[in-house]
């Protein structure tokens, strides 16, 4: 459902038309309401349904409308011409109305005024001159008179016999009645009746039926304030009708509780036709209650309805109300009894315009009432200021003597703009919008819930003759900003019209870009001081200071203050002025070389007051863009002090698009840009210069408008425009295990079959409602979201009869807390080496899941702690273990288990299979599924394998039971890589693939990416040549030259192709086989050979040529270039010559590297910093950009910036090695502690996003980091936080940092892998890194003989120390002591 402001309805007297029209003999009659807003044409039903509108572009503004309820038929006119639209669809159920014709009249001068449908497809046109026209077929003129002034009133009577017609300022009505029918001849004698005054309304009374034979009676009001009612004479003569009755409108209305000087001088009238009162009456009896049934107010009702009155309604603008019936009108014998009073009431709720001036202090009302059952009596009311107001009443209500409060409700009010609308803006609360035409016309509105949902309230009307470049809305919409070329003002728009309070006039260099308003410290934000800047397109601003009156409402919970005072036109009691503008200083952001654009934030639901601190963690305030596509974020304060403004860049993201064409940013660091084709939109986190979502839009319309919400815990949503519809998009958790998306499409909005005018702007209420403009309409759309599995296949509610959620909920579930149950969450504690916790959430669900039935409260949390997850695992497991040997583990009960086996695993599944689980889509749900059997298979094999390949094989085990056949991940390869059971893994994948293990199923697990037995590694792969071979039943050797010869068995193959009669190729196989290719002339056939097969796009073939002629680096770059597989690549090179040999070193560094950089991919990087033995950058490349690590330039390509290069588990794996070696450890010193605490949080801020809270919570409590080195001897002590300074060890020697001093909880053993040549550079590397990194006043050559110096003396003293151990030699003690940490490493020869 929809809230809708359809457009401003016309100040005109003939701007609306009502009537039932039957589009079917077979259907009920359809309620049809038809207005025109300047150039629009809307068509209505309902008070939130709009059929169709209409944009007449010949048209600057519409003069009439007309329906027709015979045909269904509308007319409308601007001044010149007329244009009649038909019906069309009806027999389909969706009634569309298209332009049948148009005509202009005989004189170009000529203006039109009123339009009336007389008999079937004939249009009387009103003008200086009556004409009417016949629209039947084609339009064409039948009938012109001219008049002695312009009109002001022409229409047809009900049976199209009479028109009454007057001129504006005429006291004289005529009554042109018919004397000849028939399109060829039409012909019109007329008649006066004369009125004392000039003639103010004209009504036709309706009859039951259009068939029914009954006299024409016409009422009148006339600017004596009186009603008159005309019927026919007795006889047809020269005058036709004459007066029947008169009603004073002064005297029908008289409060007794009001002195007689105080009554309203205003009055209006308007008439219930007797059949609208009659199914009005109806409805009410049938509606009312056994106990409603004994009322006066029924009982009263009745007793007029049998009298088949016709009602006259007198009301003034102060809620009184007087009706009186007319019965037997056009009797012949007139009794006194005829004109009767029905009710006296007050306390009519009408809402009048206040203070409205000259034309717009006019109504005008439109009663009616359907015959069907469900109809009611509804009352229009057209305001002239703007509105058309839908009222509907129950008539017994309506009608009561007595007090009554539910007389008359309102259901909705239709307005809006009468131009297409432009811009809208909102408040930062989202209470309060402004929106603004291309006519520069400019309304607020605030938010305001009405039954039919949220709806906008007309606020106030700025009338600004000069152009408005820029537009900004303060304290809830009771002030507006304008920003003008040269001038800013300052609007109060607290009244209907609003009033100019202050202007100041402005130089700017460069053209003004935006509107800033600068948020206020929590001390100063009572409102009444607010600072606002624009920055140009030079990057130079200006900021203004506004003195406001104090907030009247809560800027935050929007509720109205007890502190408001009452406004006072600007001016302060005691003379100083309250409300102005002026400027407060100028700023320079640097150069606006490049820049594209800069505008605001959109403020995401947050308070417009900051802490005060200007940091990176303050809130964005505007974002810049440039024409290459680099996002910078900013933030501001005030300094009073000094009277300036403070401005921080708290990000830049550099997003490689050229020539973005829109963006927009929130206030929590989140930003949308589209490229210069508006047909790709990306989303980025700016905070980690991440790209999030990336999505084309090709064929689908140019993206035109992005506006960003979020929920009231700061998940953001995303609203896509295009020209005719709306895209709602919300962020989902990440998901680096399926790499899913982490945006959804959770909405698509169209508003094509409501208008044809391309949406021109749409702006987020801080209630979750999208508010569309398109042309001169405003649609409020609701706030709820259609859950299904299709659209949103991440979300399960509990309550499973719930089909719509809220925006704010939905989106909250798709990214809160998971469930401790969730497979994501499970997987993550996998890989942080918590499989304990796992089995211990596992047998608790198991448990729940035993006696759970749908419908029963199901704990997210299993009734677990977040103390839980902040268990030590060693501890665990071993308090664990000793509970499961303990003795009496033999008397445990069955079904309390204690670990997850197969079994059991099994048993939980079958319970899964059966039973929906509460947060949890059907995808998610079979994941789990899989990890439970996985952590079952991986629990049989748990004694004996380590941790590294327990993760291994569960995320193998998941690959493979969803039937994957693309290789593994470099994530899932590494942990094998670093695993001491390699033996046992290999064995276990062997048997998984039956022992016929095929080189795609060795590339699917990427076993010789992790085998680090290079004996191993050459005897899968000649199992995996003889398996190839095999395969097929000819025995093919082609299948497996690559592999022997990779092994260097040529004689093997030469004998497979001995065995292989059946193939063409074989003799001449055979014949080149049988030469030395120790020869360069063989060499250079089997390169012949080799580009030939190339050639044919034979690729693995032509690889194991080049190896047959000794060219290894050839064949490695085809398998990787030409055959695009990496894995045979280095597998090949592995083999051929070994883990040390020149071609896969060279492969790595100069292939596998840098495209590890150019796809940010760090597990890849990793692994290949391994095999080349630089296993302090295996560390560093972890945590460091890894375009720094390489030596040569590397620019990161487009997907690198995506959100999946990053991957929590990446810190898991960074503090298993860091303390792995010496190299590893080297390499962790070289990280500065400031870069491993921004890992850390970074880290901590994913596990945040994917959900998994409780781990992001244990990393920031357990995390370790590497001990700061105590001060250099002879320096004063200095606290340097970021230095990466250590202390020499004498113990080991040439190294410059103490192992066993950096970790609080070290290993008992790192393993010493420093090449003895290398200990000088390390020292050299150390001292430069300690260098940089510690902050002095030195110069660098004063430090670095300070250094030297500094070092010299500790060597010195370990010296003497070792001299004076070895001189004196001690007794043995007698106790024992605990050895020494090096003499540990001493021992085993470190």
């Amino acid at each position: 459902m929809r809230g809708i402001l359809p457009g401003r309805p016309q100040a005109k007297l003939q701007a609306v038309a009502v009537g039932f029209w039957q589009s079917s003999p077979f259907l009920d009659k359809n309620l049809i309401i038809a207005y025109i807003s300047g150039p629009a044409l809307t068509v209505l039903d309902a008070p939130n349904h709009v059929l169709q509108t209409t944009y007449l572009d010949e048209e600057y503004e519409l003069q009439a409308i007309a329906l027709d309820e015979e045909t269904g038929k509308i007319a409308v006119c601007g001044e010149k011409r007329v244009y009649v639209y038909q019906p069309y669809g009806q027999d389909e159920g969706a009634v569309k109305w298209s332009l049948q014709g148009s005509m202009a009249l005989s004189d170009p001068n000529d203006m039109i005024r009123t339009l009336s449908w007389g008999m079937p497809n004939e249009l009387l046109v009103g003008s200086s001159s009556l004409t009417l026209f016949s629209t039947h077929g084609t339009t064409e003129q039948i009938w012109t008179k001219a008049l002695a002034s312009p009109v002001k009133f022409a229409k047809f009577s009900p049976d199209a016999e009479m028109i009454a017609s007057t001129g504006t300022y005429d006291r004289l009505l005529k009554i042109w009645r018919r004397t000849a029918f028939g399109s060829a001849d039409q012909r019109f004698d007329y008649s006066y009746l004369p009125h004392p005054m000039t003639v103010t309304g004209v009504h036709w009374r309706l009859p039951f039926h259009k068939e029914q034979a009954v006299d024409n009676v016409l009422y009148t009001i006339c600017a004596d304030n009186k009603v008159r009612v005309w019927v026919p004479g007795e006889t047809h003569g020269s005058h036709g009708l004459h007066l029947w009755t008169e009603v004073d409108l002064m005297e029908s209305i008289k409060p007794r509780s009001i002195p007689l000087d105080q009554y309203s001088q205003k009055r209006y009238a308007f008439f219930i036709d007797g059949k609208y009162f009659t199914h009005a009456a109806e409805r009410a009896v049938q509606q009312a209650s056994s106990d409603e049934k004994e009322l006066v107010s029924l009982h009263h009702l009745i007793e007029v309805a049998n009298r088949s009155p016709e009602i006259c309604v007198v009301l003034d603008d102060r809620g009184n109300m007087s009706a009186w019936g007319f019965e037997n009108i056009g009797a012949r014998i007139k009794k006194t009894s005829d004109v009767f009073n029905i009710a006296h009431v007050d306390g009519l709720h009408l809402h009048f315009a206040k203070g409205a001036a000259e034309i717009q202090d006019n109504v005008q009302f439109y009663p009616f009432c359907g015959s069907s059952k469900d109809s009611v009596f509804t009352l229009l009311a057209h305001h002239f200021d703007g509105r058309l107001e839908w009222l509907e009443a129950r008539i017994d209500y309506l009608f009561d003597p007595s007090p009554q409060t539910k007389r008359i409700q309102r259901k909705t009010v239709w307005t809006g703009h009468s131009h297409a609308l432009k811009k809208v803006n909102r408040t930062v609360s989202g209470r309060a919008l402004v929106s603004r035409t291309v006519t520069d016309e400019c309304i607020v509105w605030v938010q305001r819930a009405t039954e039919l949902g949220m709806t906008l309230h007309r606020h106030s009307t700025v009338k600004v003759t000069e152009h408005i470049h820029r537009t900004w809305l303060l304290h809830e919409g009771n002030f507006v900003v304008f920003l003008h070329h040269e001038e800013i003002s300052l609007w109060d728009t607290r009244g209907p019209m609003a009033v100019e309070v202050a202007r100041c006039a402005y130089k700017l260099q460069g053209k003004p870009l935006c509107l800033i308003l600068i948020p206020e410290t929590e001390a100063e934000s009572n409102g009444k001081i607010v600072h606002i800047a624009t920055i140009s397109s030079e990057m130079k601003g200006l900021a203004w200071e506004l003195h406001l009156p104090a907030h009247e409402k809560d800027p935050i919970t929007g509720r109205k203050l007890s502190m408001s005072r009452p406004h006072t036109d600007g001016a302060d009691t005691n003379g100083h002025p309250e409300i102005s503008i002026k400027k407060y200083c100028s700023f320079d952001l640097g150069s606006g070389q490049d820049l594209a654009y800069v505008l605001p934030v959109d403020p995401a639901g947050t308070a417009p007051v900051i802490s005060g601190f200007l940091d990176v963690f303050a809130r964005d305030i505007a974002i810049s863009y440039t024409t290459s596509g680099v996002i910078t974020s900013w933030t501001a304060r005030i300094n009073h002090k000094e009277q300036k403004l403070e401005w921080l860049q708290t990000s830049t993201v550099d997003t490689s698009i050229q020539n973005p064409s829109l963006a927009s940013g929130t206030s929590i660091r989140k930003a949308a840009l589209v490229d210069a084709n508006r047909t790709t939109l990306t989303i980025w986190n700016t905070k980690s210069a991440q790209l999030e979502h990336e999505e084309k839009f090709d064929g689908h319309g140019i993206i035109s408008d992005l506006d960003w919400s979020s929920t009231p815990d700061n998940q953001s949503i995303l609203a896509v425009g295009f020209p005719h519809r709306i895209v709602i998009y919300a962020q989902l958790r990440y998901d680096y295990l399926e790499a899913g998306p982490s945006w959804v499409q959770i909405r698509e909005i169209r508003i094509r079959d409501i208008t044809p005018h391309p949406i021109g702007d749409s702006v987020w209420l801080g209630s979750g409602n999208l508010v569309i403009g398109a042309g001169n309409q405003l649609f409020i759309q609701d706030e709820y979201v259609e859950v299904n599995e299709a659209l949103f296949p991440s979300l399960r509610v509990i309550e499973r009869k719930k089909a719509a959620l809220d925006i704010f909920t939905a989106v909250s579930r798709l990214n809160g807390p998971l469930p401790v149950y969730h497979p994501q969450l499970l997987s993550q504690c996998v890989l942080a080496g918590k499989v304990v916790l796992v089995q211990k959430i596992l047998i608790k669900l198991w448990k729940k899941l035993k006696f759970f039935v749908e419908g029963d409260e199901f704990d997210s949390f299993l009734g677990m702690e977040p103390e839980d997850f902040s268990e030590d695992p060693e501890t665990t497991m071993t308090a664990s273990r000793k509970e499961m040997h303990s003795s009496y583990a033999d008397f445990a009960d069955d079904e309390e288990p204690d670990s997850i086996n197969e079994e059991i695993a099994s048993r939980l599944n079958e319970k899964l299979a059966g039973t929906q689980i509460p947060l949890l889509s059907s995808r998610e749900q079979f994941h789990l599924a899989d990890i439970i059997e996985c952590v079952g298979t991986v629990e049989k094999h748990r004694r004996s394998i380590d941790d590294n390949a327990g993760r291994f094989l569960l995320f193998f085990r998941q690959h493979v039971l969803r039937d994957g056949h693309d290789p593994l991940p470099w994530r899932e390869i590494t942990w094998a890589f670093h695993s001491e059971s390699q033996d046992i893994v290999l064995d276990l994948v062997s048997r998984h693939f039956s022992g016929r293990m095929l080189w795609q199923h060795a590339r699917e697990c990427g076993m010789f990416m992790w085998m680090t037995d290079l004996n191993r590694v050459r005897t899968q792969f000649e199992t995996i040549a003889r398996n190839e071979y095999t395969k097929s039943d000819e025995k093919n050797p082609v299948d497996c030259s690559l592999y022997y010869l990779a092994l260097r068995k040529k004689p093997v193959l030469v004998g497979l192709w001995r065995m292989a009669t059946w193939s063409r190729e074989q003799a001449a196989t055979q014949r080149l086989l049988a030469n030395n290719f120790q020869e360069e002339r063989w060499k250079t056939a089997a390169l012949k050979n080799a580009y030939a097969l190339m050639g044919r796009r034979r690729f693995e073939y032509a690889a194991a040529f080049f190896l047959l002629a000794d060219r290894l680096q050839d064949a490695v770059s085809v398998l990787h270039k030409q055959l695009n597989d990496t894995q045979l690549a280095i597998a090949v090179a592995r083999v051929y010559e070994g883990d040390d040999g020149p071609v896969l070193k060279k492969f790595l560094g100069e292939t596998i590297l840098p495209q590890a950089a150019r796809e940010g991919n760090r597990w890849m990087a990793t692994w290949a910093y391994w095999m080349l033995n630089k296993r302090d950058m295996a560390v560093r490349c972890l945590v460091t950009p890894l375009t720094t690590l390489l030596s040569g330039p590397e620019s990161p390509n487009f997907q690198s910036k995506l959100f999946l290069t990053d991957d929590p588990a990446l810190v898991v794996l960074y503090k298993q090695l860091r303390k792995k070696s010496l190299q590893t450890l080297r390499g962790a010193v070289m990280v500065s502690p400031r870069d491993e605490w921004e890992f850390v949080m970074h880290t901590a801020r994913l596990y945040e996003r994917m959900g998994c809270d409780l781990l992001a919570l244990d990393l920031v409590k357990t995390w370790e980091f590497l001990l700061p080195p105590p001060p250099m001897h002879g320096l004063p002590h200095r606290p340097a936080p970021h230095t990466k300074t250590t202390t020499p060890s004498a113990n080991i020697p040439g190294l410059d940092f103490d192992p066993r001093k950096l970790l609080r909880r070290r290993s008992s053993l790192i393993i010493a892998d420093l090449p003895q040549g290398t200990m000088e550079q390390v020292r050299n590397l150390l001292t430069e890194a300690a260098g940089d990194s510690m902050k002095e006043d030195t110069s660098g050559e004063e430090r670095k003989e300070r250094e030297e110096k500094d070092y010299k003396e500790v060597r010195k003293e370990d010296e003497k120390k070792e001299g004076k151990k070895t001189e004196k030699n001690k007794p043995p003690p007698t106790q024992f002591q605990e050895p020494d940490a090096n003499s540990l490493l001493d021992a085993f020869g470190f």
